[in-house]
Parts: C-alpha cells; sequence; structure tokens
C-alpha cells in the first residue's frame, strides 16, 4: 500500500464521508451559519442605514443651525437698528427739548429786562419829576423873594388869562 497512490476504495470512503459530512452540515449547521450571516448582513446593512440616516440628521440640524443663525443675526441687526433710531430719536428729542428750554429761558430773559426797564424808565422819570419840582421849587423861591415881584408875577399871569 502506497500512500501516494491513490486507490478506489480510499477515495470511495472519502467522497461518502464528505458528502455524509456536507449532509450533515447543511442539516445540522448550514442553516444556523447562513442565519449568523444572514444577521450580521442585516446588522451590518442596519448599521449603515442608521449611519445614512444620522448623517442625514446631522445636515438637517447643520441647516437648522445655519438658519438659526441668520434668523439671530436678522434680529440682532434690528434691534441695532432699532436701537440707532431710539437713540438719533432721543438725541433729537433732547435737542428739541433743549431748544425750546433755551427759547423760554430767553423769552423770559427778555420779558424780565422788559420789566426792568419799564421800572427803570418809571423810576427815572420820577427822579426827573421830582427834580424839576425841587429846581422849580428853587427858582420860584429865588424869583418871588420880594413882594414886589411876587407882584409883578400875579400881573402877568392875570393878564395872560384871557375870559371868554
Amino acid at each position: 500500500m502506497d500512500l501516494i497512490t491513490p486507490e478506489i476504495g480510499l477515495f470511495f470512503w472519502q467522497t461518502i464521508v464528505f458528502l455524509v459530512l456536507i449532509f450533515l452540515m447543511a442539516k445540522f449547521a448550514w442553516n444556523p451559519i447562513l442565519g449568523a450571516i444572514k444577521k450580521r448582513e442585516d446588522s451590518i446593512n442596519d448599521a449603515l442605514s442608521s449611519a445614512e440616516d444620522a448623517r442625514k440628521e446631522m445636515q438637517n440640524l447643520h441647516a437648522d443651525n445655519e438658519k438659526l443663525l441668520k434668523e439671530a443675526r436678522a434680529e440682532r441687526d434690528a434691534i441695532l437698528k432699532e436701537a440707532r433710531e431710539l437713540k438719533e430719536k432721543v438725541i433729537a428729542e433732547a435737542a428739541t427739548e433743549a431748544q425750546e428750554k433755551a427759547n423760554q429761558i430767553v423769552a423770559q430773559a427778555q420779558a424780565t429786562i422788559q420789566t426792568e426797564k419799564k421800572s427803570a424808565m418809571a423810576d427815572i422819570k420820577n427822579q426827573v419829576a421830582a427834580l424839576s419840582i425841587e429846581i422849580a421849587e428853587k427858582m420860584l423861591r429865588h424869583e418871588l423873594a420880594t413882594s414886589d415881584k411876587q407882584q409883578r408875577l400875579v400881573e402877568e399871569m392875570l393878564q395872560d388869562v384871557t375870559l371868554k
């Protein structure tokens, strides 16, 4: 018996054992192996599908974030614009109010000046009148110091008066 030369009997038995092994494998192990392979394939496909869904969700979240960021920027710009307009309005109102107050103060000052001017003019008139009366009184005393002068003044005044 030569181990290198194949014999028909050995070949026959090896074929039978191989067929029995394939039958047993097909009967007991082939379905569980194929089931495990199918399960693994489904698991891999599910993982790939989940990864794709996660990628799409990330893209959606990224797009939503971009949208929210744009909205936030637009809102910030609107708030800044409104704040600038409010600032300008407040400044304009303050300037207008300050101008009105300044005009009011000037008007009050002018009214006070006019009142003081009238008061001063009245005081000056009173002083001039008093001074005039005092001067006239002194002149009359001097002029009428003697009774001759008084008599002459009365006669002159009577001549000036005409009866109608």
